[in-house]
C-alpha cells in the first residue's frame, strides 16, 4: 500500500515530465557550450531555444499521459515563480536615473508596439492571442515576455505552436538587430547616451542587448542594460494588462484568466529587496551572496519550462504556420524601432 501511495503521490505523478524537461535542458547547456567553443563564441545559440527544438523533435515521444502532469506542471507553475525572480535584477535607483523623458519614451513605444502588434494580426488573420505574444516579445523582454504573456492568453488550436514560433523569432530577430541597430546608431550620429537607449529599448532579448551595447563602448553597454531592465519591470503590468484585455473581451476562443497576482507582488517585492538591502551593511553579504544562486535558480525555472512547452509542441503545427505570422512579428519590430528613433530625435 505504502508503494502504491508513493507512486500515486503528486509529486510522483510529476517526476517523469519534469525529469524528461530537465534531459532536454541539460542537453540544451552542453550543446550551448560545445556551440559557443567550437565557434570561438562567433555563433552561440541561446539555451532557451535549443531547448524548445530539441522539445519539438521529441514532442512525439513526449505525448505519453504519463509525461503530461510534469510538463504542465513546468509550464504553468515552475514558469512563474521563475519570471517572479526575475525581480531580483532590477533596481529602481537606476530606473529613476534615466529620467523622465526616456521613461515616457519607453513607454510609448512599448504601448505602441503591442498595439500594433494586435492591429496587424486582426489584418493578416493570425489571431488576437498570436499578436498579443508577439507584441510583449517585441515590447518588453523576448521569450521571458512570450512565455509570461501565454498563462493569460487564452487557450485555442496552435496557441503552443505560436507561442514556440514567437520564442524563436525574438531570438533570431534580436541576434539580426543586434548587429544592425549599432551601425544604424553609427549611421545617424547619435550619443553614446542615445546609442545605448536605442539598443535598450529596441532589441528583444537581454542577452543580445549586452552584446550589442558592450560592443561599442562601456557607456553604451551600461545605458542599453538599464533601459532594457526598465522595460523587464514592465513586464508584469503588461501581462496583466493583456490579461485584464481578454477578461473584458471575453476572449478569442473561451475565458481567458488573469493568473493570480502572487507571482506577480512576489516580483515587486523582489525589485524592492534589489532596490533596498544592498545598502543595508548587516543585510548586503548575505543577500549579495545569496542572489546568484536565485538568478541562477530563475534561469533553470525559464530554461525548464520553455523545454516542456516544445515537448507539448507538435511539429507538424509548426510547420504549418504562414506568412503572417512572419509579418505581425516584423511589423512590431519596425514599429518599436520607429517609435524609438522619433522619440531620440527631440529628446
Amino acid at each position: 500500500m505504502l508503494l502504491v501511495l508513493r507512486a500515486t503521490s503528486p509529486l510522483a505523478r510529476l517526476m517523469p515530465g519534469l525529469g524528461l524537461a530537465a534531459a532536454v535542458a541539460a542537453g540544451a547547456s552542453v550543446l550551448h557550450e560545445v556551440m559557443r567553443i567550437a565557434t570561438s563564441g562567433t555563433f552561440v545559440l541561446p539555451s532557451m531555444v535549443i531547448a524548445l527544438l530539441i522539445g519539438i523533435a521529441l514532442s512525439g515521444p513526449a505525448a505519453r499521459p504519463g509525461f503530461e502532469p510534469g510538463l504542465t506542471f513546468a509550464v504553468k507553475q515552475l514558469l512563474r515563480w521563475a519570471i517572479a525572480l526575475l525581480g531580483l535584477r532590477i533596481a529602481l535607483a537606476d530606473i529613476a536615473g534615466l529620467g523622465a523623458g526616456v521613461i515616457a519614451l519607453v513607454l510609448a513605444a512599448m504601448g505602441f508596439t503591442i498595439l500594433t502588434a494586435g492591429w496587424l494580426a486582426r489584418r493578416l488573420g493570425t489571431g488576437m492571442g498570436y499578436g498579443m505574444l508577439a507584441g510583449a516579445a517585441t515590447a518588453v523582454c523576448g521569450a521571458s515576455a512570450t512565455l509570461a504573456t501565454a498563462t493569460v492568453v487564452p487557450a485555442y488550436p496552435g496557441k503552443s505552436s505560436d507561442v514556440a514560433f514567437t520564442v524563436v523569432a525574438a531570438n533570431a530577430v534580436s541576434t539580426l538587430v543586434m548587429l544592425a541597430y549599432p551601425a544604424l546608431a553609427t549611421l545617424m550620429g547619435l550619443s553614446d547616451v542615445k546609442t545605448g537607449i536605442l539598443l535598450g529599448a529596441t532589441i528583444h532579448d537581454m542577452a543580445q542587448v549586452v552584446g550589442a551595447g558592450y560592443a561599442v563602448s562601456e557607456p553604451v553597454g551600461n545605458a542599453a542594460v538599464v533601459v532594457k531592465l526598465f522595460r523587464v519591470f514592465l513586464l508584469l503590468p503588461v501581462v496583466l494588462a493583456i490579461g485584464w484585455w481578454f477578461v473584458r473581451t471575453g476572449g478569442e476562443s473561451g475565458a481567458a484568466k488573469v493568473p493570480l497576482p502572487v507571482f506577480a507582488l512576489v516580483f515587486l517585492v523582489l525589485v524592492g529587496v534589489n532596490s533596498v538591502v544592498p545598502s543595508v551593511p548587516v543585510l548586503a553579504p548575505a543577500y549579495l551572496g545569496l542572489k546568484p544562486w536565485l538568478i541562477q535558480a530563475s534561469n533553470l525555472g525559464l530554461l525548464l519550462a520553455i523545454a516542456a512547452l516544445g515537448l507539448g509542441t507538435s511539429l507538424r503545427a509548426v510547420l504549418t504556420i504562414g506568412w503572417g505570422h512572419a509579418g505581425v512579428f516584423a511589423g512590431a519590430t519596425l514599429a518599436i524601432l520607429l517609435v524609438v528613433l522619433g522619440g531620440l530625435a527631440v529628446l
